[in-house]
Order: structure tokens, then sequence, then C-alpha cells
């Protein structure tokens, strides 16, 4: 079966009635984690942004504090994987590139403080190393000020 283009999908939405679309998404939400998690963001979260980033920080924070520097370095890249993805998901859902940067920054500087050693490594190195490019490129869309002062931060990266 072909998947319907967006704007197909979105001239179908708009003849439905409010109601239809709650059925719709309730019954959207039930088949992935994501469009449920999704949904709880666009509900319960959107409305206050600076929140939803310190909520992803700190789920950050807490799946740092759980990698040992010691470990095995391989394990060590799959967490640190396991994280970026996270970290991935959560921003596309709010869209923001303010937010990506606050939290792709939090990402990279708490890499640079666990103490892992992600230098000794290629992987790793470059998965820093791409996110520090993708960081540079999402503080280049924000404003003047904003911009300012997140270089000011990433300057500790």
């Amino acid at each position: 079966m072909k998947a319907a283009s967006v704007h197909e999908i979105k001239q179908a939405l708009m003849s439905n009635s409010s109601k239809e679309l709650a059925e719709l998404c309730l019954r959207l939400a039930k088949f992935k984690k994501e469009n449920k998690e999704l949904l709880t963001y666009l509900l319960f979260e959107a409305h206050n942004e600076e929140a939803y980033i310190a909520e992803v920080n700190q789920l950050i924070t807490d799946e740092f504090s759980e990698i040992d520097p010691g470990q095995n370095l391989y394990f060590v890249k799959k967490t640190l994987r396991k994280i970026l993805r996270i970290a991935s998901k959560h921003i596309r859902y709010t869209g923001s590139k303010q937010a990506e940067v606050a939290i792709l920054l939090h990402f990279s500087l708490s890499l640079k403080r666990s103490g892992i050693p992600f230098m000794k490594s290629t992987a790793l190195a470059n998965l820093y190393k791409q996110q520090i490019k993708k960081l540079n490129a999402a503080i280049g869309t924000l404003h003047e000020d904003l911009q300012y002062d997140y270089l000011q931060m990433m300057n500790e990266c």
C-alpha cells in the first residue's frame, strides 16, 4: 500500500470534524511510542519550552551519570549513541533551533565533563566533532544576541 502525501493527508484532515480528528490522533498514538511521546509534547509541554529543555537536559545528565569512564570504550560508545538518539528525538519534537542548541550544548558539555577519554577513540572523537558541527550550524540560525550567548557557552566545549 502506498502512503498518501502530506498534502493529501492535510486535505483529508481538514474535512474531518474535531471528534473524528481526536479519534484519529488516539488511534495513531496507540501504534507507536514515538507518536504518543510527540502528542504528549504537543498537548502538555509545548507551551513551556524552557521547562521541557530542562527536563531533557536532566534526562541526558542522568544517562551520563550511569556511564563509568573507566569502562570499555565499546560500551561507552553504545551508551553515548543511545543518549544522542534520545537528544535527537526530543529536538525533533520541539522543532526549535534554540532548543536544539540548548540540548546539543548540554550534551557536548556533559561529554566533555564526564571524564570519558573520547579523543582516544576515532569513532567517539568523530561523534563529538559532528555534534559541534551541528551546534555551530544551529547557532548560526539564531538571533545575534542569542548567538553571542551560546558561543560564549560553547567555548567551554
